[in-house]
């Protein structure tokens, strides 16, 4: 009987020929990094198939880093999907394709992309009420600004880091209500928010807003993002100027990133607004929704502690991105900016521990014991997966990453 070819993918495998995600991988014989792109169990050498078939895209494919194809802009991400498509699914190239074919527990992933910018939101309306309710119990959950702009931040480029990525446990300053003056040492309250990522492709003109319908034209792809949080050490340092030492650690991403054409059947609307927005960020007239159906899952230690919906957030990623920009602030490739946490309106789609535990009063039972927040030797994984088409669902892959002790 002829072995099955890995081009063959099951029906229903979420990283079929509908999704294809672009990673870059290395080999334990050869520690050069290529683009791969995963089919199924396997991962396509991408530049090694495109020079194989004499394509005008090899020189785009046979990169160490995906930041020349994200150069390349829209029309050259439409036209390498198309040829990715076809290499994978018409039993013609079998013969070029096949001898480019990994297995994906065979390689080492990297990330994908080199970093420029980093920017973080708050776009979750149910995550930001639960932050206002555990931190403002006399007051006012959402600050009067919410629903009038993406509230966001600029986070630390260099400390993105690829999943599986061991990560430190932060010391600095902190100071419970109580104490008389602040203390240093490792974080206490070490959390995570789970988030989704977005990498820039096309780079902007410095001083050019874009606009609502340049998102498509200059955003490549998305990706899970976990932005670990120390929220002992945020809590003390954030008045005025809001977050710094408690978030600048680490950020851990997935070494996929899929392509946001891989994700039209995942579109939807975002929540009904019941404020008024200004022109630039009103999406009421927009032909495409804004928002994507994705459905996380956050474990730790291998247990399912909640489920955040990716479709309830209340700010999209084009409104992200047409406010990061109107101040006349320029794009640049690779630019990485992030969704905020993820928390839908039920106890168990809440995106952090700060939220699942309300900030350390109700801890959560795992296997191996209670938790309000991480401890050394956690490991925390994020999964996805969106709607695809013709009832597929697109897989987006996974970001992980254990709590080392701090140094």
């Amino acid at each position: 009987m002829p072995q099955q070819s890995p081009l063959e993918v099951p029906e229903g495998d979420p990283f079929g020929p509908h999704n294809l995600p672009y990673g870059v991988f290395s080999t334990a014989r050869e520690d050069r990094r290529r683009i791969g792109v995963r089919i199924g169990g396997h991962v396509l050498d991408a530049g090694a198939a495109a020079a194989a078939l004499g394509s005008p895209y090899a020189g785009l494919l046979g990169q160490p880093s995906l930041n020349p194809l994200l150069a390349a802009g829209r029309t050259a991400w439409r036209d390498v999907r198309r040829a990715l498509t076809a290499w994978v699914t018409d039993p013609g190239h079998r013969p070029a394709v096949e001898p480019h074919l990994l297995p994906l527990d065979e390689v080492v992933l990297h990330l994908p992309y080199e970093v420029a910018d980093y920017v973080d939101f708050y776009a979750s309306e149910h995550h930001a009420t639960n932050v206002g309710k555990i931190f403002r119990p006399d007051g006012d959950a959402l600050t009067p600004n919410w629903k009038h702009l993406p509230i966001g931040y600029h986070g630390r480029s260099g400390t993105i880091v690829v999943s599986g990525t061991d990560v430190v446990r932060p010391s600095g300053q902190r100071k419970a209500p109580t104490d008389p003056a602040p203390v240093f040492g490792p974080s206490v309250k070490l959390d995570i928010e789970a988030e989704v990522g977005f990498v820039v492709g096309a780079p902007s003109e410095l001083g050019r807003p874009v606009p609502l319908a340049g998102f498509e034209d200059h955003v490549f792809g998305l990706f899970l993002l976990n932005d670990w949080s120390a929220r002992d050490i945020q809590a003390w340092e954030y008045v005025p100027l809001g977050p710094f030492l408690g978030k600048s650690f680490a950020t851990s991403v997935s070494a996929w990133v899929t392509p946001l054409e891989a994700l039209d059947a995942a579109r939807t609307a975002p929540p009904a607004r019941d404020v008024p927005l200004l022109p630039y960020l009103d999406d009421a007239g927009d032909d495409r929704p804004g928002g994507f159906d994705l459905r996380i899952t956050v474990s730790v230690n291998g247990q399912e502690i909640a489920r955040p919906p990716f479709a309830s957030m209340y700010w999209t990623a084009a409104q992200q991105l047409a406010h990061m920009t109107v101040n006349g602030a320029s794009l640049r490739t690779g630019d990485v900016f992030g969704s905020g946490t993820v928390s839908g309106p039920r106890t168990d789609q809440r995106g952090s521990l700060l939220e699942l535990t309300w900030n350390g009063r109700d801890a959560i039972e795992l296997s191996d014991g209670k938790r309000t927040f991480l401890e050394d030797g956690d490991t925390v994984t994020l999964t996805a997966w969106a709607p695809g088409p013709d009832g597929t669902r697109v897989g987006l892959g996974e970001v992980t990453g254990r709590i080392a002790a701090a140094r």
